[in-house]
């Protein structure tokens, strides 16, 4: 469709070319965007493409891709306040759709901006302005395709109060009873508490629960909640009524939400869990009951992107299988009779667990050139089990050995059912000042530091907002963590990781140890770090990134780290 500007003339050819050509460019470089799930934590990169959209629509204001231009734009900002939080978002993102309706009022755009507007209204809680955009809609654009659900949306808000049905309202409500209570209350002028009734739920605003997943070890269990939009809950336990002591059950009340089955249950009979049901427990409360054996502590928090609930129950004979941690021998050609290093230190440092960031869906961060961190890391953890194996003779497990997605939760899970003594998380950096480059590594705990927080978002897939929130239940999942272990074992992988990259690289920058909430790191029974082993982000470091010979560098590097830690700890406990 064709647009005017205030009534003026149609699209002047000669803004053709040059608009086109731009609008290609913005829509390559949103294309990319969108594919790249690890810069949409970024705020810089959303307003450097609607600066990009509103520049094409300023300069070019009678080209046919205009309307395009804003509509794109305005849809940037909308998408951007799920990750900032920030109502100013979406009043940008509003302001454009305006400037849509009033300049090219014929587009074929135009509906879309308008069912658009009252959404954006709706998610400001202002109910009487989004009723007038979908009513807007039905009245001017008959044939369009948004009318169904503007409708279906007009059925759902609350029918407008007229001034009669206000005061007829007053007239017909029927007085509170009051209780003997209330007037003893009355009588000593204290107020009576009002409970005001909650505002009536629709079906499309319950989140669902999607899927009920475990995993489950001698000593450790997890399991997790897969919703298809976040929801609050509340928590509690149910003691054993022959033994006051004793904890039969816990279980969580997940508000403004229903599950699509009658009921779900999952047998898990591993010791620790007997079984997990998930059940409709009325009209806009699902309840999930976990029925427990012999357990020692639980702990229950909630992730974002996707959002899921995980419940993590640590079992009764946690205690007794950390004492006695078993060690693996060594090689097959090693001789009989002699104790591998692990074992001849003495600290039962049996099993590594390390994890390639990142993989299959989800690419982490591009070089400019298009390498991908999912790629390097992964072939630096190939190399960092070949380096650990040949010189510890322990056992190496890795998160995932090929290109394939795991989601983060899943990550700490392999550690603690593998029972390993550490947990090693490898990333290549990226930062939104191609400048900055150098080494850095976290260990699990709160910040405040406003750039590692902004990692802890990228790395989390989520953002700087939510990051906020886990802080505030961190005090409660870190009780029975690693911390000053995995803050020890932080210290020797870095100075020993830039000590070994300034062999050959004298100008590496030591950044040094930091800390942050890290989801991958939530939960793991071990010591256990993230490692950011050079920045994708930084064309000198990417080009590094790039060669076989750097990688086993890093691979080197950190086997030094973890073989220095190992030794120096038992030499702390001699």
């Amino acid at each position: 469709m064709t647009g005017v500007v205030g009534g003026g003339t149609l699209y002047g050819a000669d803004s053709k070319v040059p608009a086109e050509r731009a609008y290609k460019d913005a829509k390559v470089r949103y294309n990319r965007f969108m594919a790249n799930p690890k810069e949409w934590g970024q705020r810089h990169r959303w307003e450097s493409l609607i600066k990009s959209f509103d520049g094409l629509a300023r300069n070019y204001p009678r080209s046919k891709r205009a309307d395009d231009a804003l509509y794109l734009s305005a849809g940037l900002y909308s998408s951007l306040h799920n990750y900032s939080g920030w109502s100013s978002d979406l009043q940008q993102a509003a302001k454009r759709y305006k400037m849509l309706l009033k300049g090219y009022e014929q587009s074929r755009l135009a509906d879309d901006a308008l069912y658009n507007l009252g959404n954006i209204a709706l998610k400001l809680k202002d109910e009487k302005k989004a009723r007038l955009e979908w009513q807007r809609l039905l009245r001017d654009f008959p044939e369009s395709d948004m009318r169904a659900r503007a409708r279906a949306n007009l059925d759902h808000l609350e029918p407008p109060q007229t001034a009669k049905s206000v005061k007829q309202n007053r007239l017909t409500r029927k007085k509170p009873k009051v209780t003997k209570a209330q007037y003893r209350q009355r009588g000593s002028r204290k107020p009576v508490v009002k409970i005001a009734k909650e505002r009536k739920v629709s079906r499309k605003e319950l989140s669902r629960v999607l899927d009920l997943r475990h995993w489950s070890s001698p000593t450790y269990t997890r399991v997790v909640i897969d919703l298809d939009r976040e929801t609050e809950f509340t928590k509690g336990i149910l003691k054993d009524k022959h033994n006051s002591k004793k904890t039969k059950s816990i279980y969580l009340n997940l508000r403004n939400a229903v599950i699509p089955e009658i009921t779900k249950e999952v047998p898990i009979n591993d010791g620790i869990l007997q079984r997990v049901k998930v059940s409709q427990f009325n009209n806009h409360t699902v309840r999930a009951v976990i029925h427990v054996g012999d357990i020692h502590h639980y702990k229950i928090f909630a992730l974002s992107h996707p959002p899921r609930i995980v419940i993590d129950v640590i079992g009764g004979e946690y205690k007794k299988s950390r004492k006695k941690p078993k060690t693996w021998s060594a090689k097959k050609t090693q001789k009989p009779g002699t104790p591998s290093l692990a074992q001849q230190l003495g600290l039962g440092v049996g099993t590594i667990v390390i994890d390639a960031g990142h993989g299959g869906k989800d690419p982490g961060a591009l070089s400019a050139s298009g390498a991908k961190e999912k790629d390097i890391v992964l072939d630096i953890t190939k190399r960092l089990k070949s380096v650990l194996l040949d010189r510890l003779k322990c056992r190496v497990v890795m998160t995932r050995d090929r290109d394939r997605f795991i989601p983060l939760e899943e990550r700490t899970v392999v550690a603690n059912t593998k029972k390993a003594d550490l947990f090693i998380s490898i990333h290549a950096n990226a930062s939104r000042n191609r400048r900055v480059n150098g080494v850095e590594t976290y260990f699990l705990n709160l910040s405040t530091d406003k750039e590692a927080m902004e990692l802890a978002a990228l790395e989390n897939a989520t953002s700087t907002k939510n990051i906020g929130q886990l802080q505030s239940i961190l005090n409660d999942l870190m009780q029975n963590s690693k911390i000053k272990e995995s803050s020890r074992l932080a210290g020797y992988v870095q100075q020993f990781l830039v000590k070994r990259l300034r062999k050959t690289h004298n100008d590496v920058k030591d950044l040094g140890v930091k800390q942050a909430p890290f989801y991958v790191l939530i939960g793991a029974q071990m010591p256990s770090v993230l490692v950011e082993v050079s920045f994708i982000s930084n064309k000198k470091e990417a080009q590094r990134l790039a060669t076989a010979a750097y990688r086993q560098k890093v691979a080197e590097g950190l086997a030094d780290g973890i073989e220095k830690y190992i030794s120096e700890i038992k030499l702390a406990r001699l």
